[in-house]
């Protein structure tokens, strides 16, 4: 099992959290996602790395931008 952690610019309420969630939950691997919209952090588990540019293409379809990465 893997955690990753990322900061998503512009989620602002529980519904831009749920689009992102949703969409990073697709990525292969995924086990859990959590999201912090007051900080920004994305907290990704999965059963292997997550693919950074994945995770990036994920929180791009929900219509948000993936800044960091750690």
């Amino acid at each position: 099992m893997t955690t990753r952690t990322y900061t998503v610019q512009g989620m602002t309420c529980a519904h831009c959290a749920g689009a992102v969630s949703r969409e990073v939950r697709k990525v292969p691997g995924v086990t859990d996602v959590a999201v912090d919209v007051g900080t920004g952090i994305l907290t990704v588990a999965s059963s292997d790395a997550p693919s950074d540019a994945a995770v990036a293409a994920a929180v791009d379809e929900a219509g948000y931008v993936l800044v960091a990465g750690q």
